[in-house]
């Protein structure tokens, strides 16, 4: 087998010509028996990395992913491509069940996707066990962290499988891992000398925004004036909001749904199921909604609320403009939103040590909304990955918010942190700069220092967004091997010594939106009727089929026939995104929506 083999694959059943960033690299060792952790951004084409070595290895690929949504909307664009590919999971009834397990038995699969909770049952180990396995991809691998975003149980168990399957190579995928995230997700999961491949963390197309929230309900319908063509997501924290945002959208003519872990399965799937399928539809949902989630086209997510973690918020607004086209990333924000999350959090059952990472993660968050410059730079920062330049696609670019120069109080933060030995996390070097004398204070002596008192003219408030923006910017990290204490690196020195500058913003600027218009978008008048009848022709065959619209067709592909006009199968087989079985299957229907709207 080699790359050769796999490059036809792409070609001939998937319809384009190259693979993109660390496909390549992935497919090489999972066709050479390498296990592998692969971090590719939403949209990056992180299935690929395991469909097409499961069709070229002997036996079935096993896939552990933890939704059903994402099951079995991944089944159904691998049947339409022509691939053998079924799922097990509670959805199916008993019948169903017993065909599919008879079907690997049997070596007619080539991926069987399943639920972590299922996998690890004995009986379905031994039962996998009893077969050929080509391979197995853990998707959403973060979930096997304690130390990521989006911890799950059940995802703990999954180190069994170098057990039950010596010799098969483990991929493990994500969207989104720091330094210590990925270093426990090999751990957990036994990976042996898993080759680590990490593609850029940018998303050029989402441009982000920032607000202070002031009236958040006309904030957000003075955002949705300007997507009336748009679908999108609006995340709220809780239940009741999204429940009330919905109403309040609905009573105002936007067709808006509600989507939460309260409501019955057949709603959230029936709400999913418009949301994939129809246009100009809004999800107003928490975050029960969204992982997996494979719709290309979505223009927009509005957080109504602050989300946990800049992880957690990577990955929420990497569901928007999956199809590489222009895209919105809008978040508003208050003051209540830490308050709230910092008591859900006191409130929850993991462990102090778990609830200060959250808590790191949650000031990591807070500083990245207060950055003053561009806000890619710091994003992409915080993933350790440098950016060239501005990038003129987020708010701070479009309009560089009002600012002063706080050299002089950082210097005071950071000497602080310095003389109190580097042992403490930001309350007590606080205290210590605005010269309260706490019991902790007292106990080692720090209204000593030279330092104590010498912050009294900034409130408790202020020294905290300055500790935020310190940390976000690389002069200050937390130790969470010594109880989060702050330690300066040596990025701080320049500083201390006068040789930078460090500037806090003033207020957070009402930036410009620059309208993030998709290609569809620019649709030429001439070209109008074409582009219609090649979305009216798609959404009809999607409606026999009963799947999304994309699952026949991405917009990119009919943008690329409507440009081309392809007169004959052989031409349309060259269209990216016309793979041989679709060309088969829908060539003829759409060379005649062509040939009648010359």
């Amino acid at each position: 087998m080699t790359l050769d083999a796999a490059l036809d694959l792409l070609r001939t059943t998937y319809g384009y010509e190259q693979f993109r960033g660390q496909q390549a690299a992935a497919i090489e060792a999972a066709l050479a028996g390498r296990d592998a952790l692969v971090l590719m951004p939403t949209g990056g084409g992180k299935s690929l990395c395991f469909q097409i070595p499961a069709q070229l290895r002997r036996g079935t690929a096993i896939v552990i992913s933890p939704l059903i949504a994402l099951m079995q909307d991944q089944v159904s664009a691998l049947t339409e491509l022509g691939i053998e590919a079924a799922y097990l999971n509670s959805s199916l009834s008993v019948e169903q069940q017993r065909e599919v397990t008879r079907r690997f038995a049997a070596g007619e699969l080539q991926l069987l996707y399943i639920a972590p909770e299922r996998l690890l049952q004995p009986r379905t180990l031994e039962y996998l066990a009893s077969a050929e396995i080509a391979l197995i991809a853990i998707d959403e691998a973060h979930c096997v962290s304690q130390w990521g975003h989006d911890f799950r149980q059940d995802y703990l168990g999954l180190h069994v499988l170098k057990t039950h399957f010596p010799d098969t190579p483990l991929m493990a995928l994500t969207a989104t891992a720091d330094e210590r995230t990925q270093r426990e997700i090999e751990y957990r999961l036994n990976l042996l000398d898993p080759l680590r491949l990490t593609s850029s963390f940018d998303r050029p197309n989402i441009q982000y925004h920032v607000s202070i929230r002031s009236d958040a309900r006309k904030q957000l319908i003075r955002f949705l004036a300007q997507h009336k063509e748009d679908s999108g997501i609006i995340y709220c924290l809780s239940r009741k909001k999204v429940e009330s945002t919905a109403a309040w959208l609905v009573d105002r003519g936007i067709d808006a749904l509600p989507y939460h872990a309260g409501l019955s399965a057949q709603l959230r799937q029936h709400h999913q199921q418009r949301f994939l399928r129809e246009d100009k539809v809004v999800i107003v949902a928490t975050i029960a909604f969204g992982m997996g989630i494979d719709k290309p086209d979505v223009r927009f997510v509005f957080h109504m609320d602050l989300p946990k973690s800049i992880e957690a918020y990577y990955q929420e607004t990497g569901r928007a403009g999956r199809d590489g086209e222009p895209a919105v990333a809008h978040m508003v924000y208050g003051l209540q939103d830490v308050v709230r999350l910092n008591q859900m959090l006191g409130d929850s059952p993991m462990s102090d040590q778990q609830k200060q990472v959250e808590r790191h993660k949650l000031n990591a968050l807070l500083g990245w909304c207060e950055v003053t410059d561009c806000r890619r730079q710091a994003l992409l920062g915080y993933f350790e990955e440098a950016a060239p330049g501005n990038c003129g696609n987020c708010d701070n670019c479009l309009a560089p918010p009002q600012t002063r120069d706080a050299s002089e109080d950082a210097q005071k933060f950071l000497s602080a942190v310095y003389r109190s030995g580097q042992r403490f996390g930001a309350a007590h070097v606080i205290d210590i700069l605005r010269g309260q004398a706490s019991d902790k204070v007292k106990q080692h002596g720090h209204e000593q220092l030279s330092t104590f008192g010498i912050g009294k003219e900034l409130g408790a408030q202020a020294w905290q967004a300055i500790a935020r923006q310190l940390l976000v910017q690389g002069y200050l990290f937390n130790d969470f091997e010594h109880y989060g204490a702050l330690k300066l690196t040596e990025l701080s020195r320049s500083l201390l010594r006068g040789e930078a500058t460090f500037t806090c913003r003033e207020q957070l600027a009402v930036a410009p939106e620059r309208q993030a218009r998709s290609a569809k978008a620019g649709v030429s008048d001439a070209d109008r009727q074409l582009w219609e009848a090649l979305r009216e022709r798609r959404k009809q065959l999607a409606q026999e089929r009963d799947i999304p619209p994309y699952m026949i067709f991405h917009d990119a592909t009919l943008m690329q026939m409507m440009e081309e006009r392809p007169r004959t199968l052989q031409a349309l087989g060259f269209i990216q995104g016309v793979g041989a079985t679709k060309l088969e299957q829908y060539g003829e229907a759409f060379l005649t929506v062509i040939a009648a709207n010359p």
